[in-house]
């Protein structure tokens, strides 16, 4: 059954709660392939100059992606696992930001006669904790060391705290180069907020919003999670309403994953304050039938976007591609990561930063880039990235276009995978034919349970709690 509520709204997902109910599980995200917890540190600083240099041997340079970790927060959210720091001690910042340049001159060096860059992507902690006048020595170090392609065309996004920013320093972040802003909201209701450390009344949020759109931003993405502590169906309609009426371009909507073996600030959420299992489902179900009646368009894992934003449109000419930093509209642009523990994809690797600023200062001051661990790709890896890709970015993928791109006859080689693939398709998730593989509107939302099926690291695996789970 299709939510869609005229005849001219084409539905992009089905929510089917039995069937979740039945097939959710443990998996991956697939930001990569192979997945970052199979990195090894047998690969280090002199295998990434190694692929860089089969980058530059290539020729016909491609523009770069670039990532820039800032790690710091003022406060700690209970929810969150990111690689963080929470700290009021504002010194901490400039020492970091004295060593992120050193990195950045270091990999722009590498990078020379390359370093034409398309996309650039400020995540943390909060990248806005560095004070207004870091920010600009930043980006200006980055503008001299690096050429960005013009405003129009290049994608420069900052994840930002609304408790943190004014109307005024948004418009700065604009003037800095930045035309893209996502908004960390989680939900509206002040219970939750309370619940999870992280108080921020709607008109604060709304203000940022205003302020965005009026500094000229391409784009502005809301990010919200269901599952959190004191979370019901209701009080998530209401907040949804809140979200809606505010009218992002994008909303993130992503599943509270309740790891407190894994990340220390969970554990300060009480178990009891949790939603059940089947109230969590409802929550889903609802934000996939409000946001689909309200004109967004489902763009696969957790994502929503405008019909016209550029997600959206990427995904409709086939042009979606899928990194660490979620959905991009830049497909196989190499990416260049700075900051402690930033994950890079460069050529056929992965590679990531050491995870302590400790570490990561000791390793700069020996000049080397701070690299602990990563990756070279296989052919095999190559080709499974490459379905992983095709399936979470387009839901279908073409046995012809992969028999073309990569010595195989899809049907021997993946043999024992379109039998588990039939296993799904029985429950309706997707259909299997000789030419194509297509994901149903009901399949979209299991799109990690497909392209597990894919994943050669998982095979005789149990699952593990290392991951979220699929819903």
């Amino acid at each position: 059954m299709s939510h869609a509520t005229t005849a001219s709204t084409v539905p992009t997902v089905q929510f089917d709660a039995q069937l979740v109910r039945k097939l959710s599980k443990p998996g991956p995200r697939y930001t990569s392939y192979p997945t970052a917890d199979r990195f090894s540190t047998d690969f280090g600083y002199r295998d990434y100059l190694q692929a860089v240099a089969s980058v530059r041997t290539r020729g016909a340079a491609k523009p770069l992606s670039l990532y820039l970790h800032i790690p710091f927060c003022d406060t700690v959210c209970y929810y969150c696992a990111c690689n963080k720091i929470v700290t009021k001690n504002r010194d901490k910042a400039s020492v970091y930001l004295s060593y992120l340049k050193r990195e950045i001159d270091m990999q722009a060096s590498l990078f020379a006669g390359m370093n034409q860059v398309s996309q650039l992507h400020l995540g943390g902690g909060t990248p806005t904790y560095l004070s207004d006048a870091q920010m600009d020595d930043l980006m200006a170090h980055l503008h001299r060391r690096f050429q960005f392609a013009p405003d129009a065309e290049g994608e420069y996004s900052i994840e930002v705290d609304p408790r943190t920013v004014d109307r005024a320093r948004v418009h700065s972040l604009r003037r800095q180069g930045f035309n893209r802003i996502s908004l960390g909201v989680q939900d509206y209701d002040d219970q939750v907020q309370r619940a999870v450390n992280r108080v921020q009344p709607e008109h604060e949020t709304q203000a940022i919003i205003d302020a965005a759109r009026e500094a000229g931003f391409r784009s502005v993405s809301i990010d919200l999670i269901y599952g959190l502590p004191k979370q019901t169906p209701m009080s998530m309609a209401q907040t949804l309403a809140k979200v809606i009426k505010a009218g992002p371009d994008r909303i993130a909507v992503y599943n509270y994953a309740h790891l407190p073996h894994l990340f220390k600030p969970q554990r300060r959420i009480a178990e009891a304050d949790l939603p059940s299992a089947d109230s969590r489902l409802d929550m889903l179900g609802l934000c996939i039938r409000r946001l689909c009646e309200a004109g967004y368009v489902y763009i696969g894992m957790d994502h929503f976007a405008k019909p016209g934003d550029d997600l959206a449109v990427a995904q409709q000419q086939g042009r979606l591609h899928r990194n660490f930093q979620g959905y991009s509209t830049h497909a196989d642009a190499d990416l260049v990561a700075c900051g402690v523990s930033a994950i890079g994809a460069v050529g056929s690797t992965y590679s990531q930063n050491v995870k302590t600023l400790e570490a990561y200062y000791a390793r700069i001051d020996s000049n080397e880039l701070p690299i602990e661990r990563g990756i070279a790709l296989t052919m095999d890896d190559v080709l499974r990235r490459c379905l992983i890709q095709m399936l979470m970015c387009h839901f279908e993928l073409s046995v012809g276009a992969i028999e073309q791109a990569f010595p195989i006859v899809f049907a021997d080689y993946f043999a024992p995978e379109i039998e588990r693939l039939r296993v799904l398709a029985g429950d309706g998730l997707l259909t299997v034919g000789p030419e194509w593989i297509s994901v149903t509107l009901k399949g979209r939302l299991l799109i990690r349970n497909i392209c597990m099926v894919f994943d050669r690291y998982l095979a005789g695996e149990p699952a593990t709690p290392r991951f979220s789970s699929t819903i």
